[in-house]
């Protein structure tokens, strides 16, 4: 992506990687599970992604859904997982581990760092759950974490605009902050004036129908109320215009 702006597109299988790339997306976050909030994929799903991207690829280590407290065996898989990225040779982890508190767990986000070099690691929106925001991100920035993707501490981005710009002012050029959150066509360029940012995160989205010619209605496998003959992925329109609004609105700040 160019003109001084990054759009990341949250992956949710290869296909979407693959329509990231096509957008003209910078890089991928690849995660499993979206309706979980993001799980690590499979070493194959990865490896295939891996063989097929030449934008910066970038995947979660998560190994459940629910908060970001970990067990040691928990924590024993994400650190296997990120040498498992590493061989595969990934550009990118994406961490994010909390105390019982609500603090950062430096010293657990620390080993994963010091087990992904030379990986850049981005510390996710386990951020946004935090409990004191500008305290959590010099914890972040001391783990060694290169990037910090968050909503501000919001429902969305735009909401958390203005702890964003802050987090962004007080960690001048020693990470990037990167919203992330409801960030659509729509209110990016928005979002760039109000932040001051220049990478930006979204999923860029959208439901359609599966190749299903029969369908059972007795039979469900997913969560209730969810339509298991619908899939969503990464479509390539969206992300080129999220791409074109962003440049539009960094230009605007810049005053281009």
């Amino acid at each position: 992506m160019t003109d001084g702006v990054l759009l990341e597109i949250c992956a949710g299988s290869v296909a979407s990687c693959l329509a990231a790339q096509e957008g003209g997306a910078g890089r991928v976050e690849f995660c499993d599970n979206l309706l979980e909030g993001g799980t690590t994929p499979s070493h194959g799903q990865i490896a295939v992604a891996r063989d097929r991207l030449w934008i910066g690829f970038n995947v979660i280590i998560r190994p459940r859904g629910g908060d970001f407290l970990y067990t040691d065996l928990e924590f024993e898989v994400m650190e296997r997982d990120v040498l498992a990225c590493r061989k595969l040779g990934v550009d990118g982890v994406v961490i994010g581990i909390l105390t019982a508190d609500g603090d950062v767990d430096v010293a657990r986000c620390k080993r994963l760092v010091e087990l992904a070099a030379p990986m850049q690691v981005t510390f996710h929106r386990a951020f946004d759950v935090a409990r004191l925001p500008e305290q959590a991100l010099e914890d972040v920035i001391a783990c060694g974490c290169n990037r910090l993707l968050s909503s501000g501490q919001a429902a969305t981005a735009l909401e958390g605009a203005g702890l964003l710009r802050a987090l962004q002012q007080q960690a001048g050029e020693r990470l990037v902050v990167m919203p992330g959150a409801g960030v659509r066509g729509g209110n990016i360029a928005e979002l760039a004036r109000q932040t001051g940012c220049r990478e930006f995160h979204s999923s860029a989205r959208a439901p359609f129908p599966s190749g299903m010619r029969y369908h059972n209605p007795a039979v469900h496998m997913g969560i209730p109320g969810q339509d298991e003959y619908a899939l969503v992925e990464t479509q390539v329109d969206l992300v080129r215009e999220l791409v074109q609004q962003a440049q539009e609105g960094y230009a605007s700040l810049m005053g281009m």
